[in-house]
C-alpha cells in the first residue's frame, strides 16, 4: 500500500485517496474524434519516474501531484495540485 505525505493532512493511506491520471495531459481543444481517442486512451506507461495526479477524497478534497517511481512504488515528493501552485516537496 502506498502512503502519500499530503502537504495539508500528514502522510495518509493510499486509501483516502483517488487517482487521477498521469499529470500534464492536457484536453482537446476541438471535437475532432482522433484527438479525443489519444487524450482519453493513449497514455505513457514508463518504467521510471512520473508525475501522476491523486485527489485527497478523504481529508483536505485538493488535488495533489505526486512525483512515484513506478519500478519500485517509492513516492519521491508531493506538492500541491492546483495550477500554479509552490513547489511542496516530502
Amino acid at each position: 500500500m502506498l502512503r502519500i505525505n499530503c502537504p495539508y493532512c500528514g502522510t495518509r493511506d493510499e486509501v483516502e485517496f483517488r487517482f487521477g491520471g498521469e499529470a500534464g495531459v492536457t484536453r482537446p481543444a476541438g471535437s475532432e474524434p482522433s484527438a479525443w481517442v489519444r487524450y482519453l486512451y493513449w497514455r505513457r506507461s514508463p518504467a521510471d519516474e512520473r508525475d501522476e495526479l491523486w485527489l485527497h477524497v478523504s481529508g483536505c478534497c485538493r488535488w495533489l501531484r505526486v512525483r512515484r517511481d513506478t519500478r519500485t512504488n517509492v513516492i519521491l515528493g508531493v506538492r500541491d495540485g492546483a495550477p500554479g501552485a509552490e513547489r511542496r516537496d516530502e
